[in-house]
């Protein structure tokens, strides 16, 4: 499995380290390669975006022209697995007029609504589709306000989506990477293999 992630900005070794774990525990094993410029993405068989500045993500994948082989990569049913600031850049809304969000994600997002850096958090939230909570980290997370007919929700926190399946995009408000529990990349990468305890 050839994995890119995309690496304009953002904790990109650890979505690294992440994803190769997941492959390892289905028997399979990633090459790991990281995205700055265009012409690698449809190399790749699944996507990683991770979180950072929203904004700045934008403006790079656009400029490289890595933002148009984004959308082929989902047109073609190819996984992505976007988190915090990339769930930001993938969402069909992003509230904010320096954003060129990719559409990719028929949802809308209010940008940093759990608070600012000092209000971040972490907590146990239930997924759909995992047998235990996951430990979530929140910094700076975006909340997802509107979800698209089609959209499903796979984990919420107080009665707001944190978490969403569009076709082949699994997007997150917190930051699956931080732990050292790889089940939402299985959800990703591996929707098909028996549910992860």
């Amino acid at each position: 499995m050839k994995a890119g992630v995309i690496a304009v900005q953002g904790d990109v070794a650890e979505h690294a380290a992440a994803v190769r774990n997941a492959a390892t525990a289905h028997g399979e094993s990633a090459e790991v390669v990281t995205i700055r410029d265009s012409g690698t993405v449809p190399d790749c068989d699944v996507l990683l975006m991770p979180g950072g500045e929203s904004t700045t993500i934008s403006r790079l994948i656009h400029r490289e022209g890595i933002a148009s082989e984004i959308r082929d990569h989902v047109a073609d049913g190819k996984p992505i697995l976007a988190t915090c600031a990339g769930l930001i850049v993938c969402s069909r809304d992003a509230k904010d007029d320096r954003v060129d969000a990719l559409g990719v994600v028929d949802v809308s997002v209010d940008r940093n609504a759990f608070g600012r850096q000092k209000d971040s958090f972490e907590a146990p939230v239930p997924v759909e589709g995992l047998a235990e909570p996951f430990h979530a980290v929140f910094i700076r997370a975006p909340v997802i306000d509107d979800v698209g007919d089609g959209v499903e929700t796979l984990s919420t926190v107080d009665g707001r989506s944190v978490a969403v399946r569009d076709g082949p995009v699994v997007a997150t408000s917190f930051h699956p990477e931080l732990t050292d529990d790889p089940r939402v990349h299985d959800l990703a990468f591996f929707p098909d293999a028996e549910v992860v305890a």
